[in-house]
């Protein structure tokens, strides 16, 4: 949209009135031209009623929003400033002659623009012609005199009256009230001082709109706003006032309606009623928030309560009450005080809120009824717009339960829950404050040998019962000054503090061994346990509480490791050994990071027909810039960290993976022989898993033979036969590897769903030397067929071996004679030969 210059418009004469009645120039005057509009002179009859003159500016750019000035040359005294709400120039009694009519415009009442000129010419009264004059010029003569005092002060009080009325106008224009003027018996309603965003007036359907017209008067307030004008046009009230809620262009405002009954007819009914609209919206915000203010304050949870500023209480809330007690009647004029604390800690919060406007902190305090409670409290200073404190505003919450749980869990995260002796948490503290100050001490760690097998077959309760009883027994070890704690599982540890002899060391250890080796009589099971000490001293054995903990931890492993029920000082060379063990997991774990696990393969020999039979699969671990870490080191550490289950799924895959290629490609024949750990063979879903890498690497389970310890079986045979049951199921065959190492009971090896045995390579290393082990191989090469299973023999390494082997019909062998494990490439190279003997490298693992 384009607007027009400023110089393109200018204000425009739009009608006349006579009496407030619209009127056409030509019935003034036939002189007048029909438009107004285009009108340079304008002549009129001597008029006794008033006359007005409207004007605007329609095609100036934002017409609402102008302001206008007007004067009559001649009759005015000067400018007349209106708005463009009421845009009209009216003239009372207006005398004959010429005058000028200069009306002008302005955006922001300033700059004024688009002046437009009208002259208007008054006619002569015909009391005043020519033929009059010499009749009354005699009379004239005689009053002209009275008649200049009477115009005079006719012009006088018709300027007063101009200036009254302009003032009322700006009056109500600066004050923002809306001015209405209602005919009651003509039905029809006058506003002044209108506002833009509200356009309509209020549609109370008796002073302004249709019953059947939709209201903008908030349905809650219409009914409340007719019964307040009924009953004051019908007597009932004196004046009429209502607030309410009217919808305007920028939503709902609020608003103050007052008016009064100014005429009445002969038998006085109200015939005229003026009055004011005022927006109140403000207002009532802020009487709303005054009201939410105080009705938080009431009902919030916290207790309040308000001072004046001198300490003495004139208000508290609700919650006060609940807290402390005291009701308000029993606080008003009541100064500050904290029964439990002296003079002096107020005086100080006193100061402390003088200066710095406020203070915070807990305090005990009593109750009504004399009991103490425990609240947050916080006091602030309240001031007002010069800065001076009026009231001060206290505000605290009853934390008594709060505290009295925080006590709870401190003595609950500090006591072992089942024995109630100090715990893990409350030993690092004591035991680094032990440290910290430097005191000599010992420290005796221990756990009980094979608890977890208490807990599997007797069931967790019992399980707990008997740590408890641990406790009770232990407790009566120490001397008065001594600590014991529990850890944590079947975890203690007993401080003996002030000592670093040997004598009093080894006789608190003998006495735990002694008082747990005595049976514990639970729940009808006579349970003997025993136990497993690590010892360290402070400081030979360490600087820290972390180190001493640590050493410890290692000196009990050891005692462990020879058997158990013994305790084991620590030395240098248990550090070592821990240290390398670290290294070697670590180690280990970044391989399977990094993809370091190999798989080396060694060929399977019939000594039948001397020829290739199959292969077994072995791990391997070489670490760049370090080289081959032994299998007899990383074994047993994954196996304890349980870091084997991921290794021998990795070994099985790429074995499923290598084995495959090499069938379709026709390089090997026979079986791959993979190690099953113990943890692998305990997974619920074992044949799960083999069965899915199977199918991932679509190699038939003809081809696979998973190698089964004889120890592994036999902690749990009932088990183990359910669990070879399902993998032979599947066509995988199985293999028992160590067999004679595990003290197998024939009643279970016939049930066993296997079709090999493997013999361990110690029976194999003296068979031609040591006349036992020969008969024991020539045992198992017999009973093994008596079973109808074949037979494999292990770490096979020169010829004598092999022609003992053969001579007790052994079908199978494998070692180093024929060849070392080797990589896939090495492997495929070497089955490619014919066998040959091959001597094993002095100082390499066999197998």
């Amino acid at each position: 949209m384009v607007f027009a210059q400023q110089s393109d418009w200018q204000v425009e004469l739009i009608t006349l009135r006579v009496a407030n009645q619209p009127i056409q120039a030509s019935q003034l005057d036939a002189r007048n031209r029909p438009q107004l509009y285009n009108a340079e002179t304008l002549y009129l009859p001597n008029l006794n009623q008033p006359f007005t003159i409207e004007f605007g500016a329609p095609y100036a750019p934002q017409p609402q929003r102008l302001f206008y000035r007007y004067r009559l040359e001649g009759f005015d005294s000067g400018w007349i400033y209106t708005d463009a709400e009421f845009r009209r120039a009216t003239y009372t009694n207006l005398g004959f002659g010429r005058f000028q009519f200069i009306v002008e415009a302005s955006v922001d009442g300033t700059s004024w623009q688009g002046q437009r000129r009208l002259n208007l010419d008054v006619a002569m009264p015909s009391w005043l012609s020519p033929w009059a004059i010499a009749g009354y010029l005699l009379l004239t003569i005689a009053i002209v005199a009275a008649v200049a005092f009477t115009v005079r002060a006719r012009r006088l009080a018709i300027r007063q009256l101009r200036d009254s009325e302009e003032r009322l106008k700006l009056s109500l224009w600066g004050s923002g009230d809306q001015l209405w003027d209602w005919d009651i018996r003509d039905q029809t309603l006058h506003r002044h001082n209108q506002w833009r965003q509200l356009a309509s007036f209020p549609q109370d359907r008796i002073r302004f709109g249709q019953r059947s017209q939709s209201s903008n008067i908030h349905s809650h307030d219409l009914k409340r706003v007719q019964q307040a004008l009924h009953d004051y046009l019908d007597g009932r009230s004196d004046f009429f006032e209502a607030t309410y809620r009217v919808n305007s262009d920028n939503g709902w405002i609020w608003v103050l309606d007052r008016g009064k009954i100014v005429e009445r007819d002969s038998q006085q009914q109200p015939t005229r009623m003026t009055g004011t609209l005022k927006d109140i919206t403000p207002l009532v915000a802020a009487e709303e928030r005054l009201k939410m203010l105080a009705a938080s304050i009431t009902n919030i949870s916290d207790g309040v309560c308000i001072y004046d500023n001198e300490f003495k209480a004139i208000e508290i809330n609700q919650s006060f009450t609940r807290i402390t007690g005291f009701h308000r009647d029993d606080m008003l004029g009541r100064e500050l005080q904290f029964r439990l604390y002296s003079p002096d800690y107020l005086n100080q919060m006193k100061q402390t809120i003088t200066h710095h406007g406020s203070w915070h902190g807990e305090i005990e305090d009593l109750r009504k009824d004399q009991s103490t409670y425990q609240i947050e409290l916080t006091l602030d200073a309240i001031r007002d717009e010069a800065g001076q404190t009026t009231h001060y505003v206290a505000t605290f919450s009853d934390i008594t339960e709060r505290k009295n749980a925080e006590r709870e869990l401190r003595r609950l995260s500090n006591t072992d829950t089942l024995t109630g002796l100090p715990n893990r948490s409350y030993f690092q503290v004591s035991h680094s404050n032990l440290v910290r100050k430097r005191i000599q001490h010992a420290m005796l760690l221990f756990d009980l040998d094979d608890f977890k097998k208490i807990n599997d077959s007797l069931g967790h309760e019992i399980g707990d019962q008997l740590l408890l009883h641990v406790a009770e027994r232990v407790a009566e070890v120490g001397r008065p000054q001594d600590t014991f704690y529990r850890l944590g599982g079947d975890e203690f540890i007993l401080l003996l503090e002030d000592t670093a002899d040997v004598r009093i060391i080894t006789a608190a250890a003998k006495r735990i061994l002694e008082n747990l080796n005595q049976p514990f009589h639970i729940a009808d099971n006579d349970i003997v346990v025993s136990s497993s000490i690590g010892i360290v001293v402070y400081p030979s054995d360490g600087l820290s509480s972390q180190e001493l903990l640590q050493n410890a931890d290692t000196a009990m492993y050891h005692a462990k490791s020879r058997g158990g029920n013994g305790y084991q000082f620590f030395n240098d060379s248990m550090n070592k050994n821990a240290v390398r063990r670290l290294h070697i997991e670590n180690q280990l774990r970044h391989a399977l990071r990094n993809n370091h696990l190999q798989v080396h393969y060694q060929p399977k020999v019939s000594l039948r027909t001397n020829k290739f039979v199959g292969l077994e699969a072995l791990v391997r671990l070489e670490i760049p810039g370090t080289g081959m870490i032994s299998p007899a080191e990383f074994i047993p550490l994954a196996e304890e960290t349980g870091l084997i289950i991921e290794i021998g799924e990795r070994v099985l895959r790429q074995t499923c993976r290598d084995m495959r290629e090499w069938v379709d490609a026709g390089l090997v024949k026979g079986r791959v022989a993979v190690n099953l750990s113990a943890k692998q063979f305990l997974l619920p879903n074992l044949t799960q898993r083999v069965v899915e890498i199977l199918k991932e690497y679509k190699l038939e389970a003809k081809y696979l033979e998973l190698e089964i310890t004889e120890g592994m079986v036999m902690e749990d045979p009932e088990r183990a036969i359910s669990i070879m049951t399902e993998l032979h199921a599947c066509g995988i065959h199985l293999a028992l590897d160590d067999f004679g190492t595990g003290y197998s009971s024939l009643a279970y090896l016939k049930r066993f769903p296997i079709q090999t045995l493997k013999i361990d390579k110690a029976f194999i290393d003296d068979i031609n030397v040591d006349e036992r082990d020969r008969n024991m191989v020539a045992s198992i090469v017999g009973l093994a067929h008596n079973l109808g299973l074949d037979v494999v023999a292990e770490g096979v390494v020169n010829h004598q071996q092999l022609s003992t082997l053969a001579a007790m019909d052994c079908e199978f062998a494998q070692g180093y004679l024929f060849s070392e494990p080797l990589g896939r490439e090495q492997f495929l190279q070497q089955i490619a030969k014919p066998i040959t003997a091959v001597p094993a490298p002095a100082g390499t693992l066999l197998n």
